[in-house]
């Protein structure tokens, strides 16, 4: 018998053929999972068409009648849902953004001082994690705001601190800054400052590491980054911004900038929660530096500050992001409690909205795919730069 015979011979059958099969297995999956997912929409739809209740977003568009306390932007009852989710949106970025920068800060501030040498500061930091990471968001915002922000003096009797900063259980006055006719001027020098200082930095940065010579690249940067801006300060003629002080009336502060008991009580609540969670990151990642490269800093002459933001931070940091993207996001998320304390986020304003119009299905939709939104963008920027980390190592 041939070659090509006994070939033919041992040919295995399609039906049994282990390519074949996987391939009929991944479509008939495909096909029943799509099915079951047309299924629960239909379903969906058909109730919702039942008891009348439209899916579409054609609501977005009518007036929404409800007060809002707090607005980044300009706002009143007769602005469209859609702009009432913008107020959410609005309002939740100013607390997410501010509380990454503060949790940040405080994260790395107390997991130095975990790692200290000194006793006293080591404890204190320990049990300042044990303790927050150990009792719930929901109950810390409470006793931020019903037992901390709702139990200061009240506006007759404010707190009056160096400024023109007035404390009360109506929140924080501080003087507010308007822009005057060469804001944009000087912010347009500010802007080209910034930039100057990037491009000094790196170029001396590189230059020092090329030949060994001193350049003062940190010092020549700031000297750029604060005195082109405070010249144009005084040379442009007037002032670029000018402050409004709050003045007491009748019942309440008028003028100035209002930082409301909700809002303060959410971000602090968020800082020290989230903080606990960043200082035990940081601290993972300090101790994931090998100790002869601390010895080796040591033994060249730097301080303990300049050990760490010179060897070992570098080294840490491609351990410290990837956890440090989920710690960011659940504290963006973990925004959403604060409806429990009626400051006007994204959430807040979407069950609002579902008491006033019954658009439930609609309304989370939103809230989830702009919950969804944020999460990518925080985790696409922070991949890039640990891709750009990592690619430095090596």
């Amino acid at each position: 018998m041939s070659r090509r015979a006994q070939s033919a011979g041992t040919t295995i059958p399609f039906w049994r053929d282990e390519r074949v099969i996987k391939g009929v297995a991944q479509v008939i999956s495909a096909v029943v999972v799509i099915g079951a997912l047309a299924f629960f929409v239909g379903n969906v739809l058909r109730a919702a068409n039942a008891r009348g209740l439209g899916l579409g977003y054609g609501f977005l568009r009518d007036a929404s009648g409800m007060p809002l306390g707090e607005s980044v932007i300009p706002y009143d009852p007769s602005k469209s849902y859609a702009y009432a989710f913008l107020v959410g949106i609005l309002n939740t970025l100013k607390a997410a953004l501010l509380g990454i920068v503060l949790a940040t800060i405080l994260g790395t501030v107390t997991a130095v001082a975990r790692l200290s040498s000194n006793w006293l500061v080591s404890k204190i930091a320990s049990v300042y994690i044990e303790i927050i990471r150990n009792v719930p968001l929901l109950v810390q915002l409470f006793v931020w705001y019903f037992a901390v922000f709702q139990k200061l003096p009240p506006v007759r009797e404010s707190i009056q601190l160096p400024g023109s900063i007035y404390l009360s259980q109506r929140g924080l006055y501080t003087p507010r800054p308007v822009p005057t006719s060469t804001f944009w001027t000087w912010l347009l020098l500010t802007a080209i400052a910034i930039v100057l200082a990037i491009v000094l930095y790196t170029t001396l940065t590189r230059y020092r590491i090329k030949t060994g010579r001193t350049t003062y690249a940190e010092l020549v940067a700031a000297a750029v980054l604060a005195l082109i801006p405070l010249a144009g300060w005084f040379l442009l003629g007037e002032r670029p911004l000018t402050l409004e002080l709050p003045e007491m009336g009748r019942f309440n502060f008028s003028g100035g900038l209002r930082l409301t008991p909700e809002y303060a009580a959410m971000v602090t609540g968020l800082v020290v929660y989230t903080g606990a969670f960043i200082a035990e990151v940081v601290r993972a990642g300090i101790l994931a530096v090998d100790r002869g490269q601390f010895e080796a800093a040591r033994a060249m002459g730097l301080t303990n500050i300049q050990v760490l933001r010179l060897v070992v931070f570098p080294q840490a940091m491609r351990v410290i992001i990837p956890p440090l993207i989920s710690q960011y996001l659940n504290l963006t998320k973990n925004s959403s409690l604060a409806v429990g304390i009626g400051y006007v986020d994204l959430f807040y304003v979407g069950r609002t909205i579902i008491n006033q119009a019954g658009r439930a299905v609609p309304v989370f939709v939103i809230v989830m795919a702009t919950y969804l939104l944020m999460s990518l963008i925080t985790s696409l920027i922070l991949n890039i730069y640990n891709r750009r980390i990592q690619l430095v190592e090596r």
